[in-house]
């Protein structure tokens, strides 16, 4: 049996030139790496969640911790998202816009951040929800009315594996709610203060496809050492999601160290645009709102215009 050998013909007019052979290897390289782009969008890490599309949120239990002192039950238990407020026609007056998910903090309930939306995105649809934690029941007094309080987690501000507990038990309530009450085709962009920032980012790490970009404001990231509660985080970096996080230079209810933590967590995680506000407390301001319209604008979300 006769076999070719390797030399190249310099006559043979079949024969590849040596420019279009590395112009050919460049791509199959390029093909290569697309292809290891997508894998990387539409695979999960190895371990429990191998095999699995990353399309698919893993619908699994979350995983319960410590009993909490704050808020009775435990870190982690199980969460349902019942109550919603959401703008004119049901939020869906302005359907080929991106939805906003809107997620209040520690003690507030679901009007907090509707109000906010006027000055964000007006001619957005919004939906606000109602942490299902009770701090306190709404009740009526006479003609006061006392708003309830609400907390997403059993504590204002749970840290370590507290914090990775609930963040995760929270977000697949939330998600959970969306996919039951949201349209599979439309675009959903989370956005929270305090609590409500942790898991507007907290959502990328549950079920990063479904999410056009976050808005995290005075928001703090979970540290991710309960494997089970992190499922994306190994793909999310190539995800790109962009995320806006805005927090006050003088919180004194986030400590800097934490403030720094988030953004370092997001810088690595997700295409990351963060504003910090001078003079500014745990809270919001009208410069934080300019901002973040122009955000929405650069990003196609919103107009940017009041």
């Amino acid at each position: 049996m006769s076999t070719a050998d390797d030399t190249t013909n310099p006559h043979d007019p079949f024969e590849p030139s040596d420019d279009l052979s590395r112009e050919l290897d460049d791509l199959v390289d390029f093909a290569n790496l697309e292809h290891e782009m997508n894998e990387a969008a539409n695979t999960t890490p190895s371990g429990p969640y191998a095999g699995q599309s990353a399309g698919e949120r893993k619908r699994m239990e979350p995983p319960v911790g410590r009993v909490a002192s704050v808020v009775p039950g435990h870190f982690g238990d199980r969460l349902a998202v019942t109550e919603a407020l959401a703008s004119r026609g049901g939020g869906n007056a302005q359907p080929n816009r991106p939805l906003f998910v809107c997620l209040h903090g520690w003690g507030s309930d679901e009007d907090d951040l509707a109000g906010m939306m006027r000055y964000v995105a007006p001619y957005n649809d919004f939906v606000s929800l109602r942490a299902p934690l009770v701090l306190q029941e709404a009740s009526s007094r006479g003609f006061a009315m006392q708003p309830g309080a609400y907390s997403w987690f059993h504590d204002a501000v749970p840290v370590g594996d507290d914090l990775d507990y609930d963040a995760y038990a929270a977000a697949c309530a939330i998600d959970d709610w969306v996919t039951t009450n949201v349209d599979e085709n439309r675009d959903v962009v989370p956005i929270g203060f305090s609590q409500g920032g942790t898991l507007a980012v907290e959502l990328l790490r549950v079920h990063p496809q479904r999410y056009r970009a976050a808005i995290s404001l005075s928001g703090f990231v979970a540290p991710g050492n309960v494997p089970e509660t992190t499922p994306y985080d190994d793909i999310l970096a190539d995800l790109n999601i962009p995320v806006f996080y805005g927090y006050g230079e003088l919180d004194t209810v986030l400590p800097k160290y934490m403030i720094y933590e988030t953004i370092a967590w997001l810088e690595e995680h997700t295409w990351l645009t963060a504003r910090g506000y001078r003079g500014l407390d745990h809270a919001v301001s009208m410069e934080e709102f300019s901002d973040l319209r122009q955000w929405l604008l650069d990003q196609d979300i919103a107009s940017g215009i009041i």
